[in-house]
């Protein structure tokens, strides 16, 4: 595994799993839809296990091992075919990539289950790029944005190349760089719920190096880092706000007329 996440990638699969997070569910369902239309366009059938919750990144974070192994076993049998599992956020994926593996380290048994399931795990945009390969057709106006990409799914998945090899495909999207771009926003799961005044801070810092490269709006691929800083930014009053790059992509590409 390299820095930016490669790995050997399949052929273009006719099905795959979707593994939504919960962020998504409770938060920003429209994020999730729109990764499901942009893997339909490609001609993929898309199932979602209904029973599917947390990845358990929470309790992992938080140092609580005999809980993140009940999460995690509670996802682990939930996609038995083999096919592709996507996840539109970076950081969970790479929670059941690399660390699923060694929650269920010293069980050889499921350790076995969990190594299985990591192998096929893909953060959507590193899907999109390596194995769906899309082609994108770019409808819409001019326009200015910037990148905001997790730390976690930076470190561990590489988001921030795969963000911008979508983006790059579209003519009309000038992406600005901006000072802090491999600095954490401050959201950190449960960081923010633990240390509030300092997450508040790095939120503020990221919102504005945002704001100063002159983009409309930001874009991410979590929407925990999303949901973060668009509240830092409406408690200013501010109509700064960020969208989920699914969303984004599904939007500039004219939706189910996007493609060629």
């Amino acid at each position: 595994m390299t820095e930016t996440g490669d790995r050997d990638y399949p052929d273009k699969p006719p099905r795959v799993y979707l593994f939504g997070t919960c962020l998504i569910d409770m938060f920003c369902p429209e994020a999730g839809m729109d990764a499901v239309r942009l893997l339909e366009r490609e001609g993929i059938e898309v199932h979602f296990p209904p029973d599917q919750t947390c990845c358990g990144q929470p309790a992992h974070s938080s140092g609580f091992p005999e809980q993140t192994r009940a999460v995690a076993l509670a996802q682990l049998r939930l996609f038995p075919e083999p096919w592709p599992v996507i996840v539109p956020s970076g950081s969970c994926a790479g929670m059941m990539r690399h660390h699923y593996p060694k929650v269920f380290a010293d069980e050889p048994r499921l350790l076995a289950e969990a190594t299985a399931l990591a192998a096929r795990v893909f953060e959507l945009s590193e899907f999109l790029v390596h194995v769906a390969k899309v082609s994108l057709r770019d409808q819409g106006a001019p326009t200015r944005v910037a990148l905001h990409t997790s730390c976690a799914a930076r470190r561990e998945m590489g988001t921030h190349v795969h963000a911008r090899a979508l983006l790059a495909q579209l003519p009309g999207v000038d992406v600005g760089l901006h000072e802090h771009e491999s600095e954490c926003c401050g959201f950190g799961g449960t960081f923010s719920l633990k240390h509030p005044a300092i997450s508040s801070a790095m939120a503020a810092d990221k919102a504005d190096a945002l704001k100063e490269t002159g983009a409309v709006s930001f874009l991410s691929a979590d929407c925990g880092c999303m949901l973060s800083l668009n509240h830092t930014l409406q408690k200013r009053g501010d109509g700064f706000q960020g969208q989920h790059l699914a969303t984004f992509l599904w939007q500039r590409t004219g939706g189910e007329g996007g493609q060629q």
